[in-house]
């Protein structure tokens, strides 16, 4: 692997998709990403199968190499150990005290390691009156305030439709792994992250805490409306299709008004700041909603586009993969495929950067495909092929 992230090793004991994003972001530049997976059952999203293909596996699990080990055997913990001695960072998942329970606590790792990183991931954190109850993401988005604050007033609170809480910690977590490698690259000793999948989400849904202290509400759902600026909502167009619409800043909602022909709402005093917009959202939503629903989506996109305002259709997968935007960005490329059968279409690196840019070098890895490979770097081949019999790894 080459990059700006080369050098760095990383073990990754992790199931599922926090620490399968946070790895994949470590490896896509440049890290030795080791994924320590059980023989004969390896990582769950291995599982995650559509049409029989592994979609979710050759994601994120590209640029890994795997070794499989079986952790309820001494020897292959032994292994382990001696692998963190040489490692970076350590990355797992399990419920908080599985580790111990494994003989393999921070504080054993330590011992081997005292550089190493080590990344504890879970669904609320070590500490707190429910750090023993199962974590998954699904959990965390219903009681972190989300599915509250998703869907209409009139109907059932929402869940996002993807692992939005586990990828949200993966990259905090790739975040605090660079800080903390960084600290022990200029002296400082390893430690340990207790990543939550519960903070991270709850961190990225704005000032919660500050506005209930303000005003003793939780936010209500809205649908599409945002409770900070108007208008802000999707709006259907003649032809059956949705655009989405944002004025933000007073400028951009003053050229909103123009552009559909309303200038005079400009002075209006339902409409004047965006303070009244909001009090008044529902007949400037009937204003917008009236003008988009008498024009196709192309000639409005056209109009909004010409004045320069902040609209968009609403897209799916099918759309994006056909538009300009993905073309010319290159958003999605064709990553390689598993030992050369062909390429596996998949989001590009992010960020991207001029300098140091990451790449998608390798594809994901069969399960134990590398463990003699790495196992070699240990072991003499008589103990290697010793160890194999015995059903050490796989």
């Amino acid at each position: 692997m080459s990059g700006p992230l080369a050098g760095i090793r990383v073990l990754d004991l992790s199931r599922l998709v926090a620490g399968n994003q946070l790895t994949m972001l470590l490896g896509d530049f440049g890290a030795d990403v080791i994924k320590v997976e059980q023989p004969g059952h390896g990582d769950t999203l291995r599982n995650w199968v559509v049409q029989g293909s592994e979609v979710y596996w050759k994601v994120y699990g590209r640029n890994k190499r795997s070794i499989a080990l079986d952790l309820k055997n001494e020897q292959a913990r032994e292994l382990l150990l001696r692998l963190a001695g040489e490692s970076d960072v350590l990355v797992e998942s399990f419920r908080p005290g599985n580790l111990e329970r494994l003989g393999l606590s921070p504080e054993t790792l330590h011992e081997r390691n005292p550089k190493l990183v080590v990344v504890r991931i879970s669904g609320w954190g070590q500490t707190g009156s429910m750090s023993q109850e199962p974590g998954f993401g699904t959990l965390i988005e219903a009681m972190s305030g989300l599915a509250a604050m998703n869907g209409f007033p009139d109907r059932e609170p929402v869940l996002p439709p993807g692992a939005l809480a586990d990828m949200v910690a993966g990259t905090y977590g790739a975040f605090s792994v660079l800080a903390a490698v960084r600290h022990a690259e200029a002296g400082g000793p390893g430690q340990v992250i207790d990543l939550s999948l519960f903070e991270p989400l709850f961190s990225v849904l704005g000032p919660q805490a500050g506005t209930y202290r303000l005003t003793g509400d939780a936010p209500q759902r809205s649908g599409s409306r945002s409770s900070s600026s108007a208008p802000r909502n999707v709006y259907a167009t003649a032809d059956g299709q949705w655009l989405a619409l944002s004025g933000s800043t007073q400028m951009m909602t003053e050229r909103i008004f123009r552009t559909i022909g309303r200038p005079e709402l400009v002075d209006d005093l339902r409409f004047r700041d965006n303070t009244a917009r909001l009090a008044h959202v529902l007949e400037l939503d009937a204003i917008l909603g009236d003008y988009f629903g008498a024009h196709n989506l192309d000639e409005t996109l056209s109009a909004m586009r010409t004045a320069g305002v902040t609209a968009a259709p609403v897209m799916d997968i099918g759309d994006l993969m056909e538009s300009e935007y993905f073309k010319t960005r290159g958003v999605v490329i064709d990553g390689p495929g598993p030992e050369g059968m062909g390429s596996v279409p998949m989001h590009d690196v992010v960020p991207r950067l001029n300098g140091t840019p990451g790449s998608v070098a390798a594809a994901a890895p069969g399960l134990g495909q590398h463990s003699r490979e790495i196992l070699q770097e240990l072991l003499p081949h008589e103990r290697w092929e010793e160890l194999q019999k015995q059903g050490v790894f796989g």
